[in-house]
């Protein structure tokens, strides 16, 4: 339990530092400003940073993960997404990874039965987890677009309203809301309950998960239970996207907490698990075409090699095999 309750703990901690650096020594510039700067610096440096050394990486073969039949004679029909020959076909698979998980969709699991049988069976209930956390949580960072522009963009404003067309609370009651925390709670739960998942869990696979739950939970009192002036909030974050150093004004500790934990998380991010999010379109076995049958990919890593003809050879040691009574083609 101890990879458990580290992170937790942690996490914890993480929520107290604000709450008593602005509440109790005044500390609202360093939260509020300078930290939520320096958090995007080493977000946007260590992301792209990661992404240059992954470019620079060669890839001189052929590696795509397939389970189609590949292109070969025209008048055998090849799977595009499962063996793409163009790149289109490659983008489109990569897309489709993105968007709707494809091989998490088709991800089973083992059970050894007390036959001695390996039985396999579907598995969609992670799929499902992991698609309404990370769509849910897209459309909560896209709602938030709002407190960076003077004049609220339309998508945003029908993403608002799709998001809380049940309007069952005032404030308006978010469906994502819900649906991440559950989400977030079932990949947690599935770790704990499976054995072999909790063997195979490091304390890096839940400091994410429960910095992402604190986040949206303190979100969450601030709207429905602190209930914050939404303006202040507004004003502070308009200054820090047009680079303003002005001091933060009047709003309350929880919004402090929240945008500390979310430099926590930006400052995380390019060097943990979460880099899947650029590592996905760089993938060799996702978004590389297979056509090994149609071009030669030849390794750069190899050095040149001096072959030696038979003749060369011959002209060396044609007396030897003459004396060996070797066949040779010049006498």
């Amino acid at each position: 339990m101890k990879k458990v309750l580290m992170p937790l703990v942690m996490v914890a901690l993480l929520a107290l530092v604000p709450f008593v650096g602005v509440q109790y020594a005044g500390l609202s510039y360093l939260f509020g400003v300078i930290i939520p700067y320096t958090a995007m610096v080493v977000l946007l440096a260590g992301f792209f940073l990661r992404l240059a050394d992954w470019f620079r990486r060669p890839v001189p073969f052929r590696i795509p993960t397939t389970c189609g039949q590949e292109k070969s004679l025209d008048w055998i029909k090849y799977d595009r997404l499962e063996s793409p020959a163009h790149f289109w076909e490659a983008a489109a698979r990569v897309l489709s990874e993105v968007f709707f998980f494809r091989s998490l969709f088709r991800n089973t699991k083992a059970e050894l039965h007390k036959d001695a049988n390996l039985a396999y069976g579907s598995h969609k209930w992670l799929w499902l987890g992991g698609l309404a956390f990370h769509w849910s949580l897209l459309v909560i960072v896209l709602r938030h677009s709002r407190f960076f522009f003077v004049m609220v963009p339309g998508f945003t404003d029908f993403l608002d309203h799709a998001d809380g067309f049940l309007d069952v609370t005032l404030p308006t009651f978010y469906i994502t809301d819900a649906v991440v925390l559950a989400a977030i709670s079932f990949l947690v739960f599935r770790r704990l309950k499976d054995a072999k998942m909790r063997l195979i869990s490091l304390q890096t696979d839940y400091f994410p998960l429960f910095l992402i739950a604190a986040i949206l939970v303190v979100g969450v009192l601030m709207r429905y239970v602190a209930r914050l002036d939404i303006m202040p909030v507004k004003d502070q974050m308009l200054r820090l996207v047009n680079f303003s150093v002005d001091a933060p004004g009047e709003i309350g500790i929880l919004f402090y907490v929240h945008l500390f934990l979310v430099s926590v998380l930006a400052i995380y991010f390019p060097f943990s698990k979460l880099m899947h999010a650029g590592a996905i379109f760089l993938s060799p076995t996702r978004n590389l075409t297979n056509n090994s049958r149609q071009k030669r990919h030849i390794n750069p890593w190899n050095a040149a090699i001096k072959f030696r003809t038979y003749s060369e050879y011959e002209d060396d040691y044609r007396e030897k095999m003459k004396k060996a009574k070797l066949p040779i083609e010049k006498q």
